[in-house]
């Protein structure tokens, strides 16, 4: 018999601006120490050295946590130029150091440019990809060098938002998957002197921003009813999936994993279901007119 998990049953999302220099776990049990609650699991980790946007999902929330994996990202990054680490960042090893070159701001936007749109990108061996089931950065501390097969990534956005002799503060807004720390090098080597990261802050996550998130210092100030009122109710982050209504016994059909009759023209495919208590869960509107359940929320003792 497995063992019951203790805490509250707590779920919805709470929007954390992580701090430096702790892993993005770490970060997820202290607020979870906050609720007492059961469940809980963050959507995409920040290495410790970057600070930022980290939502944090508890309770019946986990099951959206996948889908918010696939959020585009936007990121405020530092590159330091003519410096090349093992990692990537500043928390690495300098393996190499160039001159800088005297760069002006058109070669500078020029370069940025060229990164714009869909890229092949290889990821880095410090990196949390599994190869024959070790992480990347495992074997990396071992001195191993895996070949990484590049990935296709999307850059819609980079702006450049400062620049010094040997720096740049770029604002980048990409796909999920892209590393910004082998956007970086790239970039820096692009411009003839390599480049690592030395400061990274994720500013947005799908629909989600920093300017709503709460430092773990706020979250610690809070009352447990504060902390409740701050949480964002589980169906928030598929807001663009269109909804439908059930009615009562439209509900205990699903509830029951049944297909139900639910003539639909105008919407196909992955729809969210609400009965007259709120949210249900996610189902498929099929081509033969029946609604299947695919995803189903237990929030009998829900807290938001």
């Amino acid at each position: 018999m497995s063992k019951r998990k203790s805490g509250r049953n707590v779920h919805g999302i709470i929007l954390l601006d992580k701090r430096l220099g702790v892993s993005s776990n770490k970060a997820l049990q202290e607020v979870r120490r906050l609720f007492n609650a059961n469940k809980g699991g963050h959507t995409g980790s920040l290495d410790p050295m970057a600070t930022g946007l980290l939502p944090l999902c508890f309770g019946e929330a986990t099951k959206v946590s996948a889908m918010m994996l696939d959020d585009n990202k936007r990121y405020q990054a530092v590159v330091k130029l003519g410096v090349i680490t093992d990692t990537g960042d500043a928390e690495g090893k300098v393996i190499e150091q160039k001159k800088v070159p005297e760069l002006s701001l058109e070669l500078i936007n020029a370069c940025l440019q060229a990164f714009i749109g869909e890229i092949d990108q290889v990821p880095p061996m410090y990196s949390a990809l599994k190869h024959n089931g070790k992480k990347l950065y495992e074997l990396a501390r071992e001195g191993k060098v895996i070949e990484r097969k590049a990935r296709r990534i999307k850059i819609f956005e980079i702006n450049l938002l400062d620049s010094t002799a040997d720096s740049l503060t770029l604002d980048v807004f990409c796909s999920k998957g892209t590393y910004i720390r082998s956007l970086a090098e790239d970039i820096g080597h692009s411009l003839g002197c390599g480049g690592t990261i030395v400061g990274l802050r994720r500013t947005q996550s799908g629909q989600f921003k920093i300017a709503d998130a709460l430092t773990i210092e706020q979250c610690q100030a809070m009352t447990l009813e504060q902390l409740t009122a701050s949480l964002l109710a589980v169906d928030e982050p598929l807001q663009e999936i269109p909804p439908i209504q059930l009615s009562s016994q439209q509900a205990t059909l699903i509830n029951h994993g049944q297909q139900i009759d639910y003539p639909c023209d105008s919407i196909q495919g992955l729809v969210r279901m609400y009965d007259i208590q709120g949210f249900l869960g996610l189902g498929e509107m099929l081509l033969n007119g029946k609604l299947k359940p695919k995803k189903i929320f237990n929030l009998g003792d829900i807290v938001a």
